[in-house]
């Protein structure tokens, strides 16, 4: 499954969840794909003001803010 995490560029609060997401996604076997927002109007409508957002591919959402263990919770929820 991937885990898409929703940002724009120059975002501080993107770049802490990025780095994060990129620690610890991959250790519960899922992949991840940072998008940008600002490459789509109906994304940027949709998150615009409430990224940094984790997306799983079946559309459940983390929102920020959230910490390590909220990410590692919310990951191992969507595991069969």
């Amino acid at each position: 499954m991937q885990i898409q995490l929703l940002g724009t560029t120059g975002c501080h609060l993107c770049d802490v969840a990025e780095r994060m997401a990129r620690r610890i996604i991959p250790v519960f076997g899922f992949s991840f794909e940072y998008v940008d927002i600002a490459q789509d109007d109906s994304l940027v409508d949709q998150y615009g003001l409430r990224i940094p957002v984790l997306r799983s591919a079946n559309q459940q959402e983390l929102g920020w803010p959230f910490e390590e263990e909220q990410l590692i919770h919310w990951l191992e929820a969507l595991n069969p």
